[in-house]
């Protein structure tokens, strides 16, 4: 299954106010099953929509904001890529601050935890 970017503000928004939310110790998702509907001319019919959003409260560092925000993405490509029915959906992760410093398998054992949520 493939990794798509969600694009816009209009759909960060929306699901930070409408979406489901999964809470972990590495990090937050929140989730809406479905196309995003902001998807003007879209090829892609299936898959994950993905956005990173993390707060400069979290962290002052945008170098350290950016490590955070690629470590998860890192992680749910590699869990997506051994997992092959999944459901259509968009994703918003939101690390937290303890992704920074944990082992990387401790963030992807709780992409696998999400994943086996919504599944």
């Amino acid at each position: 299954m493939k990794l798509s970017r969600l694009k816009g503000r209009k759909t960060s928004e929306r699901l930070l106010r409408d979406g489901k939310v999964w809470k972990g110790r590495t990090l937050v998702v929140r989730y809406e099953m479905g196309l995003p509907k902001n998807q003007r001319v879209n090829t892609v019919t299936q898959g994950l929509f993905v956005g990173a959003l993390i707060s400069a409260k979290t962290e002052k560092s945008a170098v350290k904001r950016n490590r955070m925000r690629r470590r998860c993405k890192e992680a749910l490509r590699r869990e997506v890529k051994i997992k092959s029915k999944l459901p259509t959906m968009q994703l918003l992760l939101m690390p937290r601050r303890s992704s920074l410093t944990c082992d990387f398998a401790e963030i992807e054992e709780d992409v696998r935890a999400f994943l086996s949520h919504v599944s």
